[in-house]
């Protein structure tokens, strides 16, 4: 039987998908603009766009990483649900094949501190860094970091609230 995620309103989440078996599909560049393509469209879905602050993120070769904050009432399982079954939709027909695209469900750790949130930010912008991908975080293009360098505030937020 799978624990109760813990839930708090207002609160800021550290949030890990991984791919299943370990693949590592991120590595393809187009793969990887197709899941932030994802992430903007459920901010700006039409029908239904769901509210929510992206602090930093990070996709690595097989998992992502969102530091996210839902809008008051808002749902984060409904966030991440979204985002994740459409884009394993959209992935699977593009390599044509079925199943599984993600391991397990998301893992979210409830940010309680601006000291946890500080540490959560470099962790999430040093992860790139440390799997060799770039030497500065503002070089690679998949994460918040080279966002912000950039001034696209597309997907991460201008104005920060902790």
């Amino acid at each position: 039987m799978r624990r109760t995620r813990t839930l708090k309103d207002g609160a800021w989440y550290h949030i890990i998908a991984r791919i299943n078996r370990g693949e590592c599909i991120f590595n393809n560049e187009e793969i990887k603009l197709l899941f932030l393509k994802i992430v903007v469209r459920a901010k700006n879905n039409k029908k239904h766009p769901y509210r929510f602050e992206i602090a930093n993120f990070c996709i690595m070769g097989n998992h992502i990483h969102f530091l996210l904050k839902p809008a008051h009432g808002e749902s984060l399982s409904k966030i991440m649900q979204w985002i994740l079954s459409v884009f394993a939709i959209h992935y699977n027909k593009r390599a044509n094949i079925k199943g599984h695209v993600w391991y397990d469900r998301f893992k979210s750790i409830i940010i309680n501190s601006l000291q946890q949130f500080i540490s959560t930010f470099e962790y999430i912008t040093n992860n790139p860094i440390k799997a060799g991908l770039c030497s500065s975080a503002s070089e690679y293009k998949y994460c918040g970091q080279y966002f912000i360098s950039i001034k696209d505030f597309s997907l991460i937020e201008k104005n920060l609230v902790f």
